[in-house]
């Protein structure tokens, strides 16, 4: 399942989700391998996973008795999407302030 773009912001939100996304871009790993880089019980771990699946960046499949996860990019390729327009408008500003300060060193 796919969040909606809110679902996104949400799930991305969190600086603990954050980083899980970020050990995730090295592949897949179990619930315990995550958890053990937070100072965290592995239940809260897993709750942050299941804001994330929810929101469609983390798939998970099962291995016997445990859990694996693995990132799902699909999703933020869509929220990039949804960024570009504000992306340009910033760059567009940077670029007046740039003009600016370089009228100002003249």
């Amino acid at each position: 399942m796919t969040g909606t773009v809110d679902d996104l912001f949400g799930a991305l939100a969190s600086p603990v989700r954050r980083e899980l996304l970020r050990l995730l871009l090295e592949g897949p790993s179990t619930v315990n391998a995550l958890a053990a880089h937070f100072a965290m019980a592995r239940p809260s771990v897993s709750e942050h996973l299941k804001v994330l699946r929810d929101a469609g960046l983390v798939a998970e499949t099962r291995h016997g008795r445990e859990r694996h996860y693995r990132l799902e990019a699909g999703p933020l390729m869509e929220l990039a999407d949804w960024l570009h327009p504000y992306e340009r408008f910033w760059r567009q500003k940077m670029a007046d302030l740039r003009d600016l300060l370089d009228e100002e060193d003249s």
